[in-house]
C-alpha cells in the first residue's frame, strides 16, 4: 500500500478520479453513457473527444520540457496547420473529395513540421533561450495564420474533414483514436528506444551528456520538430470541429494550459525525469474541470478564477512536501507527546 502512495501517478489519478465522483454525485447522469445509432454517448465520451487537441498539444509539450525547455508557440502553430488545410480545402473545385482533404492534412502538418525545425534550430544550433525562440513565433504565427487567409474566417463544407472531429468509429470519437494513437507512439518510442532515455540525460545535465557523446542538439532540435507535429494535427481537430479557420482563437492560452497538464502529471519543468501517463491523466484533469466548470454555470468571465482555485487546491495536494509533514504529524501523533516531526518540517 506504502508503495502505491509513493508511485509518482497516484495522486494525478486520485485527483480525476474524485473529480469524477464528485461530479457524478452532483449530477447521476455525468457517468451515465448511451448507445445510439451505433455510437456512445455521454459526458465522459464527450471529455475523452473534446481533450484531443490539448492531449495532442501536452505531449509535445512533455517531450520538449523533458530536454529542459518549453514551447510558447504550440497555439500559433494549430492556428497556422489549421489555416493552410482549410486554405487548400476551400479552393479546391470538390471541398468534400477524400483525395483533396488528405492532401491538405498532409501538407499542414509539413507546414507546422517546418515550424518546428525552425523552433529547434533557433534553440539546439543558435543557443538561444527556448522561453524566448517560441515566444517569436508565438507572436508570429498568427499574423503567418491571417496572412494565409487573407484576415478572413475560412469556412468550408467537407464532410470528410468534419469526420475527423466529429466522427466516429467502432462507437467511439474518432479524434479519441487519434490521440490514443499519438499516446502510444510516443510512449513506445520514449520508454521502449534509448531516445527517452537520452532525452532524461540532456534535460539533467545538457553538458554532461554532451561530453558523454549524447547528440544533444539533435535531441532537441527533434523534441520541437515533434511538438510541432502534435500541434498541427490538433489544429486539424480544432479547425474541424469548428469547421473554420480562425487564426485569432485556434489554440489561445492552450500552450498554458498543456504545460499545467504537464506540470498535473509529475513532470518536472526542471527537464530530466518525464510522464507520458502523468501527461494523459493531466489533461483529463483539465478536461473534467472545464465540463465541470459548465455544468456549475460558471460565467465566461468568472470561470479562469474558479480553475484556478481548483488547480491551486489540486497542485497543494500533489506536493511531496505536504505529503511529507502529514506522514511525520501522523507518525508524531502516533508515537504520542512532544512535538511531531511533522513541526519540525513545517519550521524548516
Amino acid at each position: 500500500m506504502r508503495g502505491v502512495l509513493k508511485h509518482r501517478l497516484f495522486w494525478p489519478v486520485a485527483m480525476l478520479v474524485l473529480l469524477i465522483i464528485v461530479n457524478t454525485v452532483a449530477r447521476s447522469q455525468f457517468a451515465s453513457i448511451t448507445v445510439r445509432d451505433g455510437r456512445l454517448y455521454g459526458a465522459l465520451i464527450d471529455i475523452l473527444r473534446q481533450s484531443a487537441p490539448l492531449m495532442l498539444v501536452a505531449l509535445g509539450m512533455t517531450i520538449v520540457i523533458a530536454t529542459r525547455g518549453i514551447d510558447l508557440s504550440v497555439g500559433a502553430v494549430m492556428a497556422v496547420s489549421g489555416a493552410v488545410a482549410l486554405t487548400i480545402i476551400d479552393g479546391s473545385a470538390n471541398p468534400s473529395e477524400v483525395g483533396v482533404v488528405v492532401l491538405a492534412v498532409v501538407v499542414a502538418i509539413l507546414v507546422a513540421l517546418l515550424l518546428g525545425v525552425w523552433n529547434g534550430f533557433l534553440v539546439s544550433v543558435l543557443g538561444i533561450q527556448p522561453i524566448i525562440a517560441t515566444l517569436v513565433l508565438m507572436l508570429a504565427g498568427r499574423g503567418v495564420a491571417l496572412l494565409i487567409t487573407e484576415g478572413f474566417i475560412t469556412t468550408v463544407n467537407s464532410a470528410p474533414f468534419e469526420y475527423i472531429s466529429t466522427g466516429y468509429l467502432l462507437l467511439l470519437p474518432f479524434a479519441f483514436f487519434i490521440w490514443v494513437a499519438a499516446v502510444v507512439a510516443v510512449g513506445l518510442i520514449e520508454r521502449r528506444t534509448a531516445l527517452g532515455v537520452l532525452t532524461e540525460a540532456v534535460g539533467i545535465n545538457p553538458e554532461a551528456s554532451r561530453l558523454a557523446g549524447v547528440r544533444s542538439r539533435g535531441i532537441i532540435w527533434s523534441a520541437y520538430a515533434a511538438s510541432a507535429i502534435l500541434s498541427g494535427v490538433a489544429g486539424l481537430i480544432y479547425a474541424s470541429n469548428i469547421r473554420a479557420a480562425d487564426a485569432n482563437a485556434a489554440g489561445q492560452f492552450i500552450e498554458l494550459y498543456a504545460i499545467l497538464a504537464v506540470v498535473l502529471g509529475g513532470t518536472s519543468l526542471m527537464g530530466g525525469k518525464f510522464s507520458i501517463a502523468g501527461t494523459v491523466v493531466g489533461v483529463l484533469i483539465i478536461q473534467t474541470l472545464d465540463s465541470t466548470i459548465l455544468f456549475l454555470g460558471v460565467p465566461s468571465a468568472q470561470s479562469p478564477v474558479f480553475f484556478a482555485i481548483v488547480v491551486i487546491i489540486v497542485v497543494v495536494i500533489q506536493s511531496p512536501r505536504l505529503h511529507r509533514v502529514v506522514r511525520n504529524t501522523l507518525h508524531g501523533l502516533r508515537s504520542g507527546g512532544g512535538d511531531s516531526p511533522g513541526d519540525a518540517e513545517v519550521a524548516g
